[in-house]
């Protein structure tokens, strides 16, 4: 054996030691979705980590499935702060696509590599209760926030944590498509980075991990950070350093580190196997965020 490798492999010894049998959320998502090499490394990330008995849930997201069965019929997306504007065609094809074939696909890769996963939407069991959301959008500073019906797009009010920890008690890797129900039966569509922010919150989880197509928050050189409190993320986003996609995923990240989560993780799922870099190597891939 390459003596680097047996480096790296008692490098991760003390990361494995202190998240066995601890709960980790991973919100799965970007490109790391799309590539076909990327998509076999993380079925096999997630196999591991289960084997070494640490206890993983995976909230996916979508986006780029989604989109392509909308072009092909011809609806346009609009999205505001980061939600896909949902009226009720789009929110047939959303479910459609979460529910049946990126869940599955995720469930039968991972269950490929030895794994024991089980697909879940928010329908499943109550899984995920919703309400509709309301998007406050200001366009800049000066001008007043405008009110925007987002349409069946939703926010989490409970977490069916009980379904979730007998799954994973039972030795299954929890997969789950972010689209809730209200409590007259109504379908959401739900943001996956909010998704997997309430059940690590329900869940206690020991970290977050939130998969991407960016390295991480970066500085205003474009340097990555690699480590962040919340006080500096809040000046960051005040000053406008951090923007765009990232607001929502730093918000999600506070939101989670307020309920107990010990620490979020924002990384590149661009890097094969950046999951078990960031959390068993010393150095890490990406943007720890903590209180």
């Amino acid at each position: 054996m390459d003596a680097n490798v047996a480096d790296i492999l008692i490098e991760s010894l003390p990361y494995i030691r202190r998240f066995a049998t601890k709960t980790l959320v991973v919100k799965y998502g970007g490109h790391a979705m799309v590539d076909e090499q990327l998509k076999e490394d993380f079925a096999r990330d997630i196999t591991l980590l289960k084997f070494i008995g640490v206890n993983p849930v995976v909230v996916h997201g979508g986006g780029p499935q989604i989109n392509k069965v909308l072009e092909r019929m011809g609806i346009t997306s609009r999205f505001v702060r980061g939600m896909r504007m949902t009226d009720e065609e789009t929110m047939d094809v959303v479910e459609m696509v979460l529910g049946g074939k990126v869940n599955k696909s995720i469930v039968a890769q991972i269950n490929r590599q030895g794994g024991k996963a089980v697909g879940l939407t928010g329908k499943d069991a109550g899984l995920i209760t919703a309400k509709k959301m309301t998007i406050y959008h200001q366009e800049d500073k000066n001008s007043p926030p405008e009110i925007i019906d987002p349409g069946h797009v939703g926010q989490v009010t409970r977490i069916n944590h009980e379904l979730i920890r007998s799954l994973a008690d039972q030795g299954f890797i929890p997969i789950i498509a972010p689209v809730g129900v209200g409590e007259a039966g109504e379908t959401y569509n739900i943001n996956a980075d909010l998704v997997a922010s309430e059940v690590a919150k329900a869940l206690k989880a020991e970290r977050l991990i939130l998969i991407t197509d960016v390295d991480g928050v970066l500085d205003a050189d474009k340097n990555l950070i690699s480590s962040i409190d919340t006080e500096k993320a809040k000046a960051m986003i005040d000053d406008g350093s951090i923007k765009g996609g990232m607001i929502p995923k730093i918000e999600c990240a506070m939101d989670a580190l307020s309920e107990g989560v010990e620490k979020v993780h924002i990384i590149n799922g661009k890097q094969r196997h950046s999951l078990l870099l960031e959390l068993f190597t010393n150095q890490g891939i990406g943007t720890e965020v903590m209180l």
